[in-house]
C-alpha cells in the first residue's frame, strides 16, 4: 500500500490512499474472505514443499547452520506454531478434495475454526516465497473448512474430526473416562483446546471463565441421556455477527479479536465440545475466588490447568493519564464486545466521542482503532432513533430534563452526528452503494493510532501487516515516533487534546527531541501491552513461584522418582520448555498454558500449540495409574464422573430464590450460589448478570444487565443463599426487579478483598443509601470478632430504610440520620436520630447533642465509609474538619471505592483503576484497580477523579433509562 502523509506541518501522520478505501457499516464481517475460485488459485500458487522436506510454512525456514531465518524485520521464520501439514491439505484440496484436506489439517489443529483468515499469518512468514507475494495460507485453512461446513451436515462432519481422525495416528479416537478429572482454568484458545485433547485421552474435563458464558440450546448439546439433535445445516444456529448472541465462550477471541473474523467458528466450538460427555463448561466461576486451587482437590480434581489468558493492562506514564474520555483498550473492547453496545437493540452504554487516539502499536491499538471508528456512526444513529422516538412519546421538555448542560452539549453533538449518518445512509440508498461513513468520522476529527516508534517498528507491522493494511483501507491514520506526555482536560474535566513528545531515532533507539506536539482528542484509548495473568498469586501469596522478574509463573517439569513420587524441577534456559508451576500438594501438580506461557504468549495460535505440546505432560503424570486400568470397573468410574458434575452443577450454577422490593427504589435478590456464598467474607463483592437466552424481550430488545458490582448482604452457607441488594437507578440495577425465581443467573465472585476488621477494636460505620446493605455483614463480622460497633446510618427519607432489624443485631450503638422528613424513630434504648446529613449526625452526637456518648468517636479506631462518592469524600473531609477534635489523630479511615467496574476478574480490563494522591502534597501517587482492593484510605483516594469516572457514560445512561421505561410501556411490562 502507498502511503500519505496528508500534514506538511506533522510529517509523522500516516495515511492511506483514497482509492484504496474500503466502505464499512456496523459490525458485519468485514472480511468476506475469498471466493471458491481464488482459495483454489492460491493452493495452485503453492508449490507442495512436503514431498521435499521443505515445508517452511509448517516447519520453520531452517538455516543450514542452524536456527530459523530471520526475515528484514527481524522476525524468526518459525512457520505454523501448531505444525499443521499445510502442504498436504493444499495437495489434496487442488485435487478437488476438501474433505480429505480437512481431515490432514485436523490431526494437528482439530480447533482449525478458532485458526486461519485474520487470526495468524506465521505460515505466510515462513513460506519458501520469501522475495514474492506467499500463499495466503490463512485463506486457503479457512477456505478448506467452510467448504467442509457448506456440506450437508457438515458441522457434523468436522466435530467427528475432533473425535476421530483415523490419520491421527497417535489417538484416532477417543478413550473411555479414565477415573481421572482435571479442571482448566480459562476457556479462551489455549483452554479449549487443552480441553479437547484431554477429553480424547480419558480425562473428565471442568472448564471454568470468569466472563459469562450463554447456555447453548439443550436438544443441541444432549440432555437426560439423549443424544444432541444434528445440525443438517450451518445456518441453523450462525448467522449475522450484529444480531449474534454473545455467547462469552472463548475468552479473547470473543471480546479481543473483532468482526475482522467470523465469531460464529466460536459457537461451533462450544457447541462440539459441550457435546462431550466427559466435559463440563461454566461461565461467571472466578479461579482465586469461587474456586481455590485447594478446593479443586477437595472437589475431587486431580489436576489443574491455567490457560487463564493476559492480565494486568500497562498503564502509561502520562499526566492526566485517567481523565473523563481515557479507557484502557480491553475496557473498551470488553464493553463493546461483551455487553454488545454495537447492537442496535442494546440497552449497554458505551460513549464514545471524536476525535479518538489509540495509543500503541500492536494489534490490540489496531483493533481498539477500527472499532470505535465503526462504532461512533452507530452510536450517534441509535442516540438519534431512540431521542427521537423519545421526544414523541414524552415531549421533547420531560427527554431533556434530566441533563446538565455539559451533558446536553455532549447530547446535542451526538443528535448532529446522528443526523449526518442518517442523511449519508438515505444518499447511499439512493445512489445504491454502501454509506461511506468513514468520511463523516474522519471530518469530526477521526481515529488516529500514535505509536511512540516508527510504523515499521511496531508489533502489528511485524507480527501481521495485514492487519495495518486493512485499519488504513477503513481510514484510520497512523502517527509514528509520538510518545504521550501529558493529557489535557477542558473546563468540565473532559480530555481536550493530548501533548505528545516527538522522539527520532538515534543509534538504533528512539529518544525525545524536545519538541511537543498537540493532538485535539476527546477520546484516548490506551494499548500499551499486557503482563500475565498471574493474580492468584498476588491473591494467595505463596501460591505459585515467579520467575526472576515477577512476570510468569516460574517453569518446571515433572520428574518420577524411583519410588514412584513426582517432584518438580525448575527448567534452565529458554531452550527448556517446563509446563508446569511449582505448586504441588500430595503428588497433584498445576500446569499453565496460554499467555500465561512466556514461551507461548503473543497469539492466538501459539495459545493453542501450547496446550498441543503440553497436554501430553499432564497425560505422563498418570501413566502409572492408567497402565493399571481394569475395563471391568469402567461402569463405575462412570458413576464417579456424572456424580461430579451433578454435584458441580449444583454448586456452581447460581438461580434465583427470592425477589423482594425493599423500598421503592431498592430490590434484593437472594439466589442459591452454594460455592459462591462458602467463600463470601465481608468487604467481598460479586458480579451479577442475568442471560440474554432467558431475559424478557419487550419490542424485541433483550433486557440485559451490564456487569453489576454488589456486595453481599449477608450469606447462608448452610443452604447456600446469599442475599444482594440493589439500588434501582440505572437500566441494570432495574432489570434485578424483573428476574423471576427459578431463573439462572451469573454471580461470579467473590472478588475484591475482605474488609480489614482488627480483633477488639472499636469500628465506626458510615452508611449511605445503598451503602447499608454492603455494611450488614461487616458489623456482623466485626461482632464477632469481639469489636464495638456504633453504626452511622443516613438515608435520603425514612422510607429508605431496610433491614433495620439486621443492622440492630449486628451493632452497639446506631445513629439513624435522614436528609430531610420526619426522623426515624429508634426502638433500642442506646439508639439515637438525627435530621440532617450523615456528617451533620457525627458531629452532633460527637458534641452531645443527640445524648449520652456510650462509645465515645475518641475510642474508635478503625472508619469504615461506604456509600455515594459524594457521602464518603465528606466523610473523608469531615474527620480533618469539624470531626477533628473528637477523632483519636490514630484513627485509621476507609472507603469502599465504588469505581466504575465491568470484568472484575482483577487486573484485567481495567475500568476500575483508581487515582490515589499523596495526603500530604496532594499529588498524584499512584493507580490502583478497586476490583482487587474495594477498600481505600480515605486519605489517598482522589474524589474527583473518582465522580467524574463514574460520569462518562451518562448521555447514554439517561437515554437508556427514558428508553427503558418506554420499553416497559409499550410491552405491557411491569415491575413487581
Amino acid at each position: 500500500m502507498r502511503l500519505e502523509r496528508p500534514d506538511p506541518a506533522i510529517p509523522e501522520v500516516l495515511k492511506g490512499p483514497d482509492d484504496r478505501m474500503r466502505r464499512r457499516d456496523g459490525f458485519k464481517v468485514t472480511d468476506p474472505r475469498m471466493t471458491a475460485r481464488e482459495i483454489l488459485g492460491e493452493a495452485h500458487y503453492c508449490v507442495l514443499c512436503h514431498d521435499r522436506d521443505k515445508d517452511s510454512c509448517s516447519k520453520g525456514f531452517r538455516e543450514k547452520a542452524g536456527g530459523y531465518r530471520k526475515n528484514p524485520l527481524g522476525i524468526q521464520l518459525q512457520g505454523c506454531p501448531l505444525d499443521e501439514k499445510i502442504s498436504e491439505a493444499h495437495a489434496l484440496k487442488r485435487q478437488g478434495d476438501a474433505l480429505a484436506a480437512l481431515v490432514v489439517i485436523c490431526v494437528d489443529n482439530p480447533m482449525c475454526p478458532g485458526t486461519g483468515h485474520r487470526i495468524c499469518n506465521d505460515c505466510m512468514k515462513g513460506c519458501i516465497y520469501q522475495k514474492q507475494e506467499p500463499v495466503n495460507i490463512p485463506q486457503i485453512e479457512t477456505g478448506i473448512l467452510t467448504d467442509v461446513l457448506g456440506l450437508p451436515y457438515g458441522f457434523e462432519i468436522w466435530s467427528l474430526l475432533t473425535r476421530w481422525n483415523p490419520l491421527k495416528i497417535a489417538r484416532p479416537y477417543p478413550l473411555p473416562f479414565n477415573g481421572r478429572n482435571v479442571l482448566v482454568v480459562g476457556l479462551g484458545p489455549a483452554g479449549y483446546t487443552l480441553a479437547l485433547h484431554l477429553v480424547n485421552e480419558g480425562f473428565g474435563v471442568v472448564g471454568i471463565d470468569g466472563l459469562k458464558i450463554e447456555p447453548l440450546p439443550a436438544d443441541r448439546i444432549g440432555v437426560d441421556g439423549l443424544p444432541p439433535r444434528p445440525v443438517r445445516d450451518v445456518q441453523e444456529f450462525t448467522g449475522a455477527l450484529d444480531e449474534r448472541m454473545l455467547a462469552g465462550f472463548g475468552g479473547v477471541s470473543e471480546y479481543g479479536i473483532t468482526v475482522r473474523w467470523d465469531k460464529n467458528f466460536l459457537t461451533m466450538i462450544h457447541l462440539a465440545l459441550a457435546r462431550r460427555k466427559k466435559a463440563r463448561f461454566y461461565g461467571g466461576v472466578r479461579f482465586g475466588g469461587t474456586i481455590t486451587v485447594e478446593q479443586a482437590w477437595e472437589m475431587g480434581f486431580d489436576h489443574v490447568a491455567i490457560a487463564a489468558g493476559a492480565g494486568r493492562p500497562t498503564i502509561i506514564d502520562m499526566k492526566n493519564n485517567l481523565i473523563r474520555g481515557i479507557r484502557k483498550a480491553s475496557d473498551f473492547l470488553m464493553a463493546l464486545q461483551l455487553t454488545g453496545a454495537f447492537k442496535r437493540i442494546a440497552l449497554a452504554n458505551l460513549e464514545a466521542r471524536l476525535p479518538a487516539i489509540v495509543v500503541g502499536g500492536g494489534l490490540t491499538a489496531i483493533d481498539s482503532a477500527t472499532e470505535l471508528a465503526a462504532y461512533y456512526p452507530v452510536q450517534v444513529e441509535k442516540i438519534l432513533e431512540r431521542f427521537t422516538e423519545l421526544q414523541r412519546s414524552l415531549g421533547e421538555t420531560q427527554v431533556w430534563a434530566p441533563y446538565s448542560q455539559e451533558e446536553r452539549e455532549r447530547l446535542v453533538t451526538f443528535l448532529e452526528h446522528g443526523r449526518a449518518v442518517r442523511a449519508e445512509r438515505e444518499r447511499a440508498r439512493r445512489a445504491g452503494e454502501t454509506p461511506d461513513f468513514a468520511r463523516l468520522v474522519n471530518a469530526w476529527g477521526g481515529v488516529s493510532i500514535v505509536y511512540r516508534k516508527s510504523l515499521v517498528d511496531s508489533p502489528a507491522y511485524r507480527l501481521n501487516h495485514e492487519e495495518v493494511q486493512k485499519a488504513l483501507e477503513e481510514g484510520i491514520r497512523f502517527v509514528e515516533c509520538m510518545d504521550p506526555d501529558e493529557a489535557v482536560p477542558d473546563g468540565s474535566g473532559w480530555l481536550k487534546e493530548v501533548v505528545f513528545k516527538r522522539m527520532r531515532r538515534e543509534s538504533g533507539l528512539f529518544v525525545d527531541t524536545g519538541e511537543r506536539v498537540r493532538f485535539p482528542a476527546r477520546t484516548l484509548l490506551v494499548a500499551a501491552g499486557t503482563s500475565p495473568n498471574v493474580t492468584y498469586e498476588k491473591e494467595h501469596p505463596g501460591s505459585f513461584a515467579l520467575d526472576e522478574r515477577r512476570q510468569f509463573f516460574r517453569a518446571h517439569r515433572a520428574e518420577r522418582g524411583p519410588d514412584g513420587t513426582i517432584r518438580l524441577v525448575p527448567v534452565q534456559g529458554k531452550d527448556e520448555v517446563g509446563f508446569f508451576t511449582s505448586a504441588i500438594d500430595g503428588g497433584r501438580v498445576v500446569s499453565f498454558f496460554g499467555d500465561n506461557h512466556p514461551q507461548y504468549a503473543g497469539n492466538v495460535v501459539k495459545a493453542m500449540a501450547s496446550a498441543r505440546d503440553g497436554f501430553m505432560k499432564i497425560v505422563e503424570l498418570f501413566a502409572p495409574d492408567l497402565a493399571r486400568l481394569d475395563p471391568r470397573d469402567q461402569p463405575v468410574r462412570d458413576a464417579r464422573l456424572r456424580a461430579l458434575f451433578e454435584r458441580l452443577e449444583d454448586i456452581l450454577l447460581p438461580r434465583v430464590v427470592e425477589v423482594h422490593q425493599l423500598t421503592p427504589t431498592i430490590v434484593e435478590v437472594i439466589v442459591r450460589a452454594p460455592q459462591a456464598a462458602r467463600n463470601f467474607k465481608p468487604g467481598q463483592f460479586f458480579r451479577l448478570q442475568n442471560y440474554e437466552a432467558t431475559a424478557p424481550r419487550p419490542l424485541h430488545h433483550p433486557l440485559l444487565m451490564e456487569p453489576l458490582a454488589l456486595t453481599g448482604a449477608w450469606v447462608d452457607r448452610d443452604r447456600g443463599l446469599l442475599s444482594l441488594i440493589a439500588l434501582e437507578l440505572g437500566v441494570s440495577s432495574r432489570i434485578c426487579a424483573l428476574l423471576k425465581v427459578g431463573e439462572r443467573v451469573v454471580v461470579m465472585g467473590p472478588t475484591g478483598a475482605p474488609t480489614e476488621i482488627p480483633d477488639g477494636s472499636t469500628i465506626l460505620l458510615a452508611g449511605g443509601g445503598l451503602g447499608n446493605a454492603v455494611l450488614f455483614s461487616i458489623a456482623r463480622e466485626a461482632k464477632r470478632r469481639g469489636c464495638r460497633v456504633v453504626y452511622f446510618a443516613g438515608y435520603k427519607r425514612g422510607d429508605d430504610l431496610f433491614k433495620r432489624e439486621e443492622i440492630e443485631e449486628a451493632t452497639d450503638l446506631v445513629v439513624w440520620s435522614v436528609d430531610s422528613g420526619p426522623a426515624i424513630p429508634v426502638h433500642r434504648p442506646q439508639d439515637r436520630t438525627f435530621i440532617g446529613n450523615i456528617v451533620q449526625a457525627m458531629l452532633a452526637y460527637a458534641k452531645g447533642d443527640l445524648g449520652s456518648t456510650p462509645i465515645r468517636l475518641l475510642d474508635v479506631d478503625r472508619i469504615i465509609a461506604i456509600g455515594s462518592d459524594r457521602m464518603m469524600a465528606a466523610v473523608a473531609r469531615a474527620r480533618h474538619e469539624v470531626l477533628k477534635p473528637y477523632l483519636s489523630e490514630h484513627h485509621v479511615g476507609i472507603g469502599s471505592i465504588n469505581s466504575p467496574m465491568q470484568c472484575m476478574m482483577k487486573e484485567v480490563c481495567a475500568q476500575c483503576l483508581q487515582k490515589h494522591v499523596d495526603p500530604l502534597t496532594g499529588r498524584e501517587a499512584r493507580v490502583v484497580f478497586s476490583c482487587f482492593n474495594q477498600d481505600q484510605p480515605l486519605d489517598c483516594v482522589d474524589w474527583n477523579h473518582l465522580h467524574e469516572r463514574l460520569t462518562q457514560n451518562t448521555v447514554q445512561e439517561k437515554l437508556s433509562n427514558l428508553w427503558f421505561d418506554h420499553l416497559l410501556a409499550s410491552a405491557a411490562v411491569t415491575l413487581r
